[in-house]
């Protein structure tokens, strides 16, 4: 079968542009699928390589695919609509409480409902488990270590474990000792024992908005309150918003997600970033830094930590394997700056010591290569079925719905009109089967009731086109205002 007819009229890379646009059409391409290579192209077609090139060139061009720096080109969802920043419809806010308990209740039980589509939990690495890497590496553990594994370990962590965390900080530019690194049962206790350092009962706690309902809960659970500070779709947290925060209220610390917000997946460039620490630290205010998806970036590099930028000491990093490895491990790390011996008296009267069966076997999973060959695979197949889910949304979702464009993690923040309230029709989505995250769960006064996060960290099948089938009929019956 001839794939171009070089005595037609038409241009060859013109050609070339119909057969890609011909392939999307029947379903044969997919939004995030990687095109033929130039030179496979080339041959397929009996063409020249520069001829394909053009083509390819032409069609980014017109934003129907994307070129990857040594990867390819890949197919776009074009027809998406993107979700833009809305800051002139900002107001302005208190320190609040959470409103909406029984909610989050109801998103976490979801999660485990039997033969259930569970769009409303972030877990990326369920994309790509590295489960059978992990339970080698593990007989092998067991087989080395026999009765030491039910021990007790120390207090801040394996020694290997923290020196191969420090290595990788100082690849960064990041100077850490490994000694200042305690390793914490995951990063919610590392972001508990960072809040009880910097504040107490009654402070106020600067977060992005809209932000993770598990950082709102941690912090009034230790009697604090949330205050939220305008979070950009593209950009992540607004410098000049916070200086204003800070100068409007008594700020104690900031808990920020500087690298990729969940659930916006916006980054803050290093520019940025370090314009927040020198603002912050000229105002001895600390920054608890959420590092659990910096691992997980589609831009061209790993974002910087902001860990770089203190010069007081006042930024606390705070991360896991959680999103990238072992959810199930339960092992996470704390860089806390200025306050490590606090942190340590805090870590020891509240758990102790973390497992070390799980940290003898990351450690092995770091020092052997594979946890980066591993992130790699896992980068790509995020990236992947984020193009693919964004085109599902906007496909099965009303005209008026945007959505985010995350530059990393696993989730996506959709916003439908603004009379949907997409709590409403929560159970009724249960019931069918699919959860998803309502949007009111992400603030603590309330705020994006027509929002909903919808989860892309899935091994992908056809259940997946379905629920968001689901979720669109949904969102298209709901009564107008």
């Amino acid at each position: 079968m001839r794939l171009v007819d070089k005595s037609a009229p038409e241009f060859l890379y013109q050609q070339v542009i119909d057969f890609v646009e011909h392939q999307e059409k029947i379903g044969a391409l997919r939004a995030g699928d990687k095109l033929p290579s130039l030179r496979k192209l080339s041959r397929q077609f009996e063409i020249s390589v520069p001829t394909v090139k053009q083509a390819y060139v032409e069609l980014e061009r017109q934003g129907t695919i994307s070129a990857r720096p040594q990867s390819g080109y890949y197919l776009k969802a074009k027809q998406a609509r993107t979700l833009l920043p809305r800051r002139a419809k900002w107001a302005s806010c208190e320190p609040a409480e959470i409103s909406c308990r029984s909610l989050i209740e109801q998103v976490y039980d979801a999660v485990h409902m039997p033969d259930s589509v569970a769009l409303g939990i972030s877990n990326p690495v369920h994309a790509h488990p590295p489960d059978k890497a992990l339970a080698r590496l593990m007989r092998s553990v067991l087989s080395r270590v026999s009765e030491k594994a039910v021990s007790y370990g120390p207090v801040n962590g394996d020694p290997k474990l923290r020196l191969s965390l420090a290595c990788r900080y100082q690849e960064q530019g990041v100077l850490v000792n490994h000694d200042d690194l305690i390793i914490t049962n995951g990063a919610q206790e590392a972001l508990s024992i960072a809040l009880q350092c910097v504040a107490e009962r009654g402070d106020v706690i600067a977060v992005e908005s809209p932000c993770y309902f598990g950082l709102i809960e941690l912090i009034e659970s230790l009697g604090m309150k949330a205050l939220e500070v305008y979070t950009s779709p593209e950009d992540g947290v607004c410098v000049p918003e916070l200086a204003s925060v800070i100068k409007q209220h008594s700020v104690k610390a900031c808990l920020f997600s500087t690298a990729i917000n969940n659930p916006l997946g916006s980054m803050m460039t290093d520019a940025q970033r370090k314009n927040m620490v020198e603002l912050l630290e000229a105002n001895n205010i600390p920054l608890i830094e959420d590092e659990v998806y910096s691992d997980l970036y589609f831009t061209e590099r790993r974002p910087t930590s902001a860990q770089l930028y203190s010069e007081k000491g006042l930024v606390l990093t705070c991360s896991s394997f959680s999103k990238t490895a072992a959810p199930g491990y339960r092992v996470g790390w704390l860089l806390p700056g200025l306050f490590e011996e606090k942190a340590k008296r805090i870590k020891r009267a509240q758990s102790c010591s973390t497992p070390m069966l799980q940290q003898w076997t990351l450690t092995d999973y770091l020092m052997s290569g594979e946890y980066d060959r591993h992130l790699q695979v896992l980068r790509k197949t995020l990236r992947y079925n984020c193009e693919r889910m964004r085109a599902l949304i906007a496909q099965h979702f009303p005209e008026q719905v945007c959505i985010s464009k995350p530059q990393g993690g696993s989730v996506i923040w959709v916003r439908c009109r603004s009379h949907v309230d997409t709590s409403q029709f929560f159970s009724q989505a249960i019931k069918q089967g699919v959860s998803f995250a309502p949007g009111e769960i992400f603030s603590p006064s309330g705020k994006y009731k027509n929002y909903m996060r919808i989860s892309f960290g899935v091994q992908w099948c056809e259940r997946i086109d379905e629920a968001i089938q689901t979720l669109g009929k949904l969102v298209h019956q709901y009564p107008d205002a």
